[in-house]
């Protein structure tokens, strides 16, 4: 609702029942929240359940109902007000006298009450976080810190107290003022009773898995909850085997807090292993330490200390929650993030094969059809956009990670703050398609296989930018698709309002960025991913072109979760 956030929601309400007499007004709101809603298509999200055992079927439940406690933890990370303004929305859905006096208000309340939880909050993820309820901006810290602390502040209070550091910017605090002066707490304190009882429903599914490797990653998340300390947990997971359920649950990406990417977002991922899928994508993990040799960048900066394990699981999403249902859904995952578990053991990646098909048929075949020269549509299929997405999940995997700047150990996402997630996307992207050129020499793929990887790559660019330039994944794309169309690596066609690969420039243009992004990072050269950003993660003309002709295709799915209707 575009109406001006006063002290209280009900304030909110009072304004819209005045302005009830009005009708047409409101049908503009209704239609308003109608088109933003229609941008996410529903698709069910269904699993074989024959697949478990009883058993299992048991640990399935435990987790799901962890995993709504998660939820609830990430809908407070993301605003402070989201309780109180969801709890508003909920109860005056109950007003009688609204319910059956006002239906258009009623209406009006439904639909805000649908996009708040796609968005988890007021704020409409693909516009750059405007509010579509009230008029406050999101705080670029969401509420991980004050709102009314500035960046200054918080670098301020490092500098004067550095003993302090670790606290302050570690992964699982969040800041508050307590008395006039900054204080870190840890999540385990902050968020102790939800944190509790997720921890005791880990115990319960842990209790109930056959699996030992499962019982001991689901025991160990437990205790982390309690402990604020995820390493061991994270060191348990990657050794999880065997295991028909494949599930992830904690703090673990950075991109809600945008002021810093400081802070760890809670999620949760609950699918079910494709055994078969996974047995053929076990090749890959072998070309990990090659695919460091060939990274176009410095060899100083090359990291071979990280850990050479690397499983690649293939699943189908069963259910998820927090940071990675907000908005956009994820299509593969790559963790743990900590770099100590990547120094001794690499990392996982999960692909969400459901998911993958889902996106494919509803999302990146109609925005090829649009944007794409007619003469390349060929090459648009789904192998290229699954395989594009397992190698993008790898080269999370690869380049720097612990670094040296000025003397000084450190690590990147430390040294390029805010610029970290957006850069990291970028790299993941345009790594994703330089190695799998690579995995062509190697004959992993066949030679044919290359116009679809990079064909198809350039269709789902527009597939990410449509998340918003502001987002992390829709920034580091218009990097890619920016730059690449400066040095002719892309060709916008003005007659035909359409775009295409130049497959003789394209390869030394992605080398020439491959080398930029990864050396930026090597050198923590925050001042180089911000210029890198300023210049490239734009709303080009030709972005802007192509986007406006997109805009009555959805952006992304909106999961309707079969386990929800099941276990509700």
């Amino acid at each position: 609702m575009k109406k001006i956030l006063a002290v209280s929601f009900m304030f909110l309400l009072m304004i819209a029942c005045t302005e009830s007499q009005n009708p047409q007004k409101e049908s503009e709101e209704v239609t308003m929240l109608k088109e933003k809603i229609a941008k996410f298509v529903p698709v069910e999200i269904q699993y074989d359940e024959t697949l478990l055992t009883d058993r299992e079927k048991i640990v399935l439940e435990k987790l799901y109902r962890a995993s709504k406690i998660i939820d609830e933890l990430f809908l407070e990370q993301v605003y402070s007000k989201n309780n109180q303004i969801k709890s508003q929305i909920i109860s005056d859905l109950s007003n009688k006298s609204i319910i059956t006096d006002k239906p258009e208000l009623k209406l009006e309340l439904e639909h805000t009450l649908t996009l708040f939880n796609i968005m988890f909050g007021p704020f409409d993820r693909l516009e750059d976080n405007v509010p579509f309820i009230g008029a406050d901006k999101k705080p670029l810290g969401a509420n991980f810190y004050p709102e009314d602390m500035a960046k200054e502040e918080f670098e301020n209070f490092i500098k004067q107290n550095p003993k302090d550091e670790k606290s302050f910017t570690g992964e699982f605090t969040i800041i508050r003022r307590e008395n006039g002066k900054l204080v870190a707490i840890p999540y385990n304190e902050y968020f102790k009773d939800k944190l509790t009882e997720a921890s005791n429903l880990l115990k319960e599914a842990a209790e109930f898995s056959d699996n030992p490797s499962l019982k001991k990653y689901l025991t160990s998340r437990a205790d982390a909850f309690l402990s604020n300390d995820y390493y061991q947990s994270d060191m348990d997971w990657m050794d999880v085997k065997d295991n028909n359920i494949e599930v992830v649950i904690g703090p673990y990406e950075v991109y809600e807090d945008e002021m810093f990417n400081y802070k760890a977002s809670f999620e949760s991922f609950v699918t079910i292993k494709d055994p078969g899928e996974s047995k053929k994508l076990e090749v890959f993990a072998k070309y990990l330490n090659d695919i460091e040799k060939n990274l176009p960048l410095d060899d100083k900066h090359k990291n071979f200390t990280r850990g050479s394990e690397s499983p690649i699981v293939v699943a189908n999403e069963v259910f998820t929650a927090g940071d990675t249902k907000a908005g956009v859904q994820t299509l593969a995952f790559n963790l743990p993030n900590d770099e100590r578990v990547r120094q001794v053991k690499g990392s996982k990646k999960v692909m969400l094969k459901n998911v993958h098909e889902a996106k494919f048929e509803k999302l990146l075949k109609p925005i090829a059809e649009i944007v794409l020269s007619s003469d390349q549509l060929k090459d648009v299929t789904f192998d290229a956009f699954f395989n594009h997405t397992l190698m993008h999940e790898m080269s999370h995997g690869v380049g720097p990670g612990f670094i040296n700047v000025n003397g000084k150990d450190t690590e990147v996402k430390k040294e390029l703050k805010e610029t970290y997630s957006t850069m990291e996307e970028c790299k993941a992207d345009i790594l994703g398609m330089y190695n799998n050129m690579f995995m062509i020499e190697k004959g992993v793929y066949p030679k044919e296989s290359e116009n679809q990887i990079l064909v198809t790559f350039l269709a789902g660019a527009f597939r990410s930018m449509r998340f918003g330039i502001g987002e992390a994944h829709g920034g580091g794309n218009a990097i890619i698709y920016n730059y690449l169309l400066e040095k002719g690596g892309y060709v916008f066609d003005e007659s035909t309002q359409k775009v295409k690969v130049d497959f003789d420039k394209i390869h030394s243009a992605l080398k020439e960025l491959c080398n930029l992004v990864l050396t930026i990072q090597a050198e923590g050269n925050y001042k180089g991913a911000k210029d890198l950003i300023a210049k490239y993660a734009v709303n080009s003309p030709t972005i802007e072109t192509l986007r406006k002709k997109l805009e009555k295709l959805p952006v992304d799915i909106k999961p309707v979760f079969e386990i929800e209707e099941k276990l509700r």
